[in-house]
């Protein structure tokens, strides 16, 4: 499999700067520490995505084109979510701002959350699935800081987690910083769910 080639296109800090709909529109979603930027970085090869010592830094929904041949798609980061040292009135600009994004008539092929390994699904995570839920949007689950748990613990750790409940169209990736084994399984698995979702589109307008 070729790498993907990739350019960051738009940053957009409120809904006027929100770029027109693109091709397919597949979305990354997590929590302010969840790695986001890392793995991001690590799934385009090069290095993008702002990585902050701060949780909670990025404040805006930046949009990357990527060509994954044959297709090509926008890869759209969005604000991480949950930091609770900043202010209810920023975290509430946020969240207008998703919410802006989300009630646009986008392209949106599905998205994919990434989910701390080491805790499981919190709060704000299951806040955000049953958002995602009532939309009936579809999500790849993706845990990340996967080295933070020792390999003899790893599968009895994704097993916990499973058994609570994991809504993915694929198995759950366990991710790893920027382990490049783990990246080209996740880039397979999300090239493979594109395309899938691609052919049903085709199918529904003929």
């Amino acid at each position: 499999m070729s790498a993907w080639k990739s350019e960051l296109f738009c940053t957009a800090f409120n809904k006027q700067q929100l770029p027109p709909p693109g091709p397919h529109e597949i979305v990354f979603v997590g929590r302010s520490n969840v790695g986001k930027s890392t793995l991001i970085n690590a799934l385009l090869g090069r290095k993008l995505a702002k990585v902050s010592s701060k949780p909670g830094k990025t404040r805006s929904i930046n949009f990357y084109n990527v060509e994954a041949e044959p297709h090509k798609f926008s890869l759209v980061d969005l604000p991480g979510y949950g930091y609770a040292a900043r202010g209810m009135d920023e975290r509430k600009s946020w969240w207008k701002l998703i919410d802006d994004y989300f009630s646009q008539d986008r392209p949106i092929s599905y998205v994919v959350h990434l989910i701390d390994f080491r805790h499981g699904p919190l709060a704000n995570d299951n806040e955000l699935t049953a958002w995602l839920d009532r939309m009936d949007m579809p999500r790849i689950v993706v845990f990340t800081k996967g080295d933070k748990i020792s390999p003899g613990k790893r599968k009895g750790q994704y097993n916990t987690i499973m058994r609570g409940g994991i809504d993915s169209i694929l198995p759950p990736f366990v991710t790893s910083g920027v382990n490049d084994a783990e990246m080209e399984k996740l880039r397979t698995g999300i090239e493979e769910v594109l395309s899938e979702i691609i052919k049903l589109d085709a199918q529904e307008a003929r």
